[in-house]
């Protein structure tokens, strides 16, 4: 992508009078030298991707190591059951984020937005807001514009992966890219856009990738649904009016220093975290122990 900073994108979309969708398809059509409609084709499978993983999830699956799986069945039970805490619609979106990373696990398709481990992040607000506020196909897939252009600046100018920078460049660039396209939904300003990205990632700053036994499952399936809810906030905030005291690049930037700082052990190894806990140890010790016994 030619866009290095949300600064930039915000720029054109202004100067141009175009939305920061729009200001996306024709980066990406100019990069990819594809039609935009060959473009929004490519897109609209990614939504319907999305949509095949959510309804296809098994609460009766379970994962290899028996740790995740059935937990988006649990909670949308309880969803159903119309005596929920954070309301349906955080409900439902954590319920579909816990399904999405729980058939991740499970070794069932998913759309990696922006990693396989953040899987669940983005279908969870988009799927719940199509399904709750009846919005069109269209409307989703300009969304997903606006989360894929806020994923590729991250990815630019710091980091998506949890090995590189924790689990802040998983699920925190996934929230933020989740606040932003919530924001468009609902027909924020560019700036509030940029607003939502910056809320989301600075929340989650410092988030440690520390997967117990090595395996994408704990605590990564039920970090999947804090990062949903905290996209919806990202986006209330920003389009109430309030603004990000750190610019959104700066945010980014800063996430980037702050993986780069963390110890080797905070970063996907497996090693530090609650990857070293007593119980962490544990349940790596019993998985070892299986897999020596199918060997």
């Amino acid at each position: 992508m030619s866009f290095h900073s949300i600064e930039a994108i915000v720029n054109v979309s202004n100067n141009e009078k175009k939305k920061f969708w729009e200001v996306i398809l024709k980066d990406d059509c100019m990069e990819r030298d594809v039609t935009p409609e060959e473009s929004i084709q490519g897109m609209e499978h990614m939504w319907q991707s999305m949509l095949d993983a959510t309804y296809s999830y098994d609460r009766n699956l379970l994962s290899a190591s028996g740790l995740v799986g059935k937990e988006g069945g649990l909670m949308e039970d309880y969803v159903k059951a119309g005596d929920t805490l954070s309301g349906e619609f955080s409900a439902k979106a954590i319920a579909r984020a816990l399904q999405m990373g729980g058939s991740n696990a499970c070794m069932k398709r998913i759309v990696a937005a922006p990693t396989a481990g953040a899987c669940g992040v983005m279908p969870a607000v988009l799927t719940t807001y199509y399904e709750e506020k009846k919005a069109s196909k269209e409307d989703i897939v300009h969304a997903l514009y606006v989360g894929a252009g806020i994923g590729q600046v991250i990815a630019h100018r710091a980091f998506i992966a949890g090995a590189a920078g924790g689990c802040q460049a998983e699920v925190g660039s996934a929230s933020a890219m989740a606040a932003g396209a919530l924001v468009a939904l609902r027909g924020g300003s560019a700036e509030q856009i940029s607003n939502a990205c910056a809320i989301a990632l600075k929340n989650l700053l410092g988030l440690v990738c520390d997967p117990v036994a090595g395996l994408v499952e704990v605590p990564c399936v039920k970090r999947n649904a804090v990062g949903a809810v905290n996209a919806l906030a990202a986006a209330d905030m920003a389009l109430a009016g309030v603004t990000s005291a750190i610019p959104a690049d700066q945010v980014i930037d800063a996430m980037r220093a702050v993986g780069e700082s963390m110890d080797t052990g905070l970063r996907e190894t497996g090693e530090g975290g609650l990857a070293a806990t007593p119980k962490g140890r544990e349940v790596a010790r019993r998985l070892r122990g299986l897999a020596d016994v199918d060997a």
